[in-house]
């Protein structure tokens, strides 16, 4: 009988390398130092005394007298806030869906939207943003559509009771193509002055529109899943030596697969339906940190997560202060992204160290 919820007691391959407290500790500390100096940067000047004292009479009623404007309570607690945490969450998300697809395809160019979920999430964001819908329900539909494009892909590459990866990422590009198609169609006839250029900004990504609403129901699903890559980290490890390999060893490839497959694809499709799409997250962190603690992804998985975090918090911050108008997410972390990920990939010759 296989064994599929414990550790194989089996000698594995050292895959890391020696980890360094202070290194760790660095890695844990700059998302919470990003963190809350993202809540008093911005063009409405909130000192840090002021953003201490704001939270202290929030969330434990401190009692501090109110010496800040109401606008300015208003921008920490409503603005900065839901903006930040988001994310932090966003970035620690995709970050960890690309270490973990990374190692499931066995290729470190894999990025979390290698399934179809990214052009899935747009047809169904601008499908509904061209009925009208309320934002919810537009959140809504990306999120539905998204998670569909997977179950398609996954259900179309299985053959013979097994799904092999190959056919996974063939069965991907094809279900991207189509669903890329859909949204063509719908900017194409996308009419008035107002849905085309709310379809266009929403596929760069942003998030300025996020609030402490989409907090309520968008941790959840991210939270959840990162817990469940963070139990099948050990795992990824067997998968990225093969199938057979990790067969032999005592796990249930098929079993995990789908497993990471749900995971990340709830993990992406709430960060898209919230934020639009946010590209090369997933494949330039994972690669970033395996310089830093190797490939096992034992530790891999939870780098990615704080490295993934801070990334995105920088990011979204220079967003913010950049230009007069606010520089979309996606367009950023692709323009520094993708030389950043040719730097890696030429360091580290395409290769897992």
């Amino acid at each position: 009988m296989s064994k599929t919820n414990s550790a194989p007691d089996v000698a594995l391959p050292a895959l890391g390398q020696k980890q360094s407290p202070v290194k760790w500790a660095i890695m844990i500390a700059l998302p919470l130092v990003v963190f809350f100096v993202s809540l008093f940067l911005g063009r409405y000047d909130v000192s840090a005394g002021e953003v201490v004292k704001i939270f202290a009479n929030w969330i434990f009623d401190a009692g501090y007298p109110q010496t800040w404007t109401d606008s300015a309570q208003k921008v920490i607690i409503q603005v900065r806030f839901p903006r930040a945490v988001m994310a932090a969450f966003v970035g620690a998300g995709l970050s960890m869906s690309g270490a973990a697809f990374q190692g499931m395809f066995q290729n470190p160019l894999v990025s979390p939207f290698i399934l179809g979920v990214s052009a899935g999430a747009s047809f169904g964001a601008a499908l509904g943003l061209v009925l009208s819908l309320p934002y919810v329900a537009v959140q809504g539909m990306a999120f539905v559509f998204g998670m569909l494009a997977v179950a398609i892909t996954y259900f179309m590459a299985r053959i013979y009771k097994t799904t092999p990866v190959l056919m996974l990422v063939l069965s991907g590009t094809v279900v991207s193509a189509f669903f890329q198609a859909l949204l063509s169609i719908i900017k194409f006839t996308a009419e008035g002055d107002e849905k085309l250029p709310a379809i266009t900004f929403w596929l760069m990504g942003s998030l300025g529109s996020v609030g402490l609403q989409d907090l309520l129901i968008s941790l959840i699903p991210i939270v959840g899943s990162c817990i469940g890559l963070m139990v099948l980290r050990w795992r990824i490890n067997l998968l990225s030596m093969g199938d057979r390999e990790a067969r032999s060893l005592g796990v249930n490839t098929q079993q995990t697969n789908l497993m990471i497959i749900i995971f990340s694809t709830v993990i992406t499709s709430t960060a898209v339906s919230i934020c639009g799409i946010i590209g090369w997250v997933g494949q330039v962190i994972p690669h970033f940190c395996r310089m830093i603690v190797g490939p096992d992804h034992k530790v891999l998985i939870p780098a990615t997560m704080f490295v993934g975090a801070t990334y995105i918090l920088i990011v979204d911050n220079l967003c913010r202060l950049l230009s007069a108008s606010e520089i979309p997410l996606g367009i950023l972390t692709a323009i520094i992204g993708a030389p950043v990920f040719a730097y890696l990939l030429r360091k580290t010759k395409g290769g897992w160290n």
